[in-house]
């Protein structure tokens, strides 16, 4: 059993490997990368390519991410309440901001963009479902933060080391629990260049009722070069309509 429960993490370790930006690896790559036997590595390679987990090019000696994927993550979209709930008003969000729209969980001390509706523009902000940041840059993440257990913001601000993506990043321990607690009163959060220069992002939250705690974060970016004053008050405007109405919509609670 024990040797069963290894050679499934290890596969699980092997399918986290491949991401946005490494999409293609061979074996030896896989090998320095998780540190695992090349015999140990073949072999579940071997079963993950039979059963469709993983394509290989045998003229590259290469593998990648194969299509058995995209049926499971079309299975978990059409079955999650969330997501399936969440998606007209994100297309409507969309639509009406032509701006890229968001949802975002905290996943292991991150935020993970897990939907995601792509507007039409020449310029436009970088944003697709996988992407990850720290918890304490941009206003996606420092929303979720926010709303954690107090406990767990003051665990998690003492221990994460606070490196700055842009001069906007904000890297002092005070100041960054001072920028929490605003965001909890206020009821969204706002950044202006945080994880990337010249990008303005607002978000919401979804709350369960249930629990009355937060589940995800509505949210929306766009460069600075067509945000002003005015746009910024409709942009939190919509973000906290639409987080309410997706609320609502899942039977959560109101904020």
């Amino acid at each position: 059993m024990e040797k069963s429960m290894q050679t499934i993490t290890r596969a699980i370790q092997i399918l986290k490997s491949f991401s946005r930006d490494e999409k293609e690896f061979s074996l030896a790559e896989l090998h320095h990368k998780l540190d695992l036997s090349k015999s140990s590595l073949q072999r579940i390679l071997n079963t993950l390519v039979i059963n469709g987990f993983l394509e290989k090019d045998n003229k590259k000696k290469t593998y990648k991410l194969g299509i058995e994927l995209y049926y499971l993550g079309k299975l978990v979209e059409e079955h999650s309440h969330l997501l399936t709930t969440a998606k007209p008003y994100l297309k409507d969000l969309r639509d009406r901001l032509g701006e890229n729209v968001y949802i975002n969980i905290i996943e292991n001390n991150e935020r993970k963009c897990i939907a995601f509706e792509e507007a039409k523009h020449a310029l436009m902000t970088i944003s697709y479902i996988g992407q990850k940041s720290p918890l304490y840059i941009g206003a996606s993440a420092k929303l979720l933060l926010a709303y954690l257990p107090p406990d767990r913001i003051e665990q998690y601000i003492q221990e994460i080391k606070l490196t700055p993506e842009t001069d906007k990043t904000i890297v002092n321990r005070k100041k960054l629990q001072e920028e929490l607690d605003t965001i909890k009163e206020k009821g969204y959060a706002v950044s202006f260049g945080e994880l990337v220069s010249g990008v303005f992002s607002v978000s919401a939250p979804i709350f369960d009722n249930r629990d009355n705690e937060v589940v995800a974060g509505i949210s929306v970016s766009a460069p600075l070069v067509r945000v002003d004053e005015s746009r910024i008050d409709y942009f939190i405007s919509s973000i906290k309509e639409t987080a309410d109405q997706i609320s609502n919509k899942l039977k959560f609670g109101n904020f």
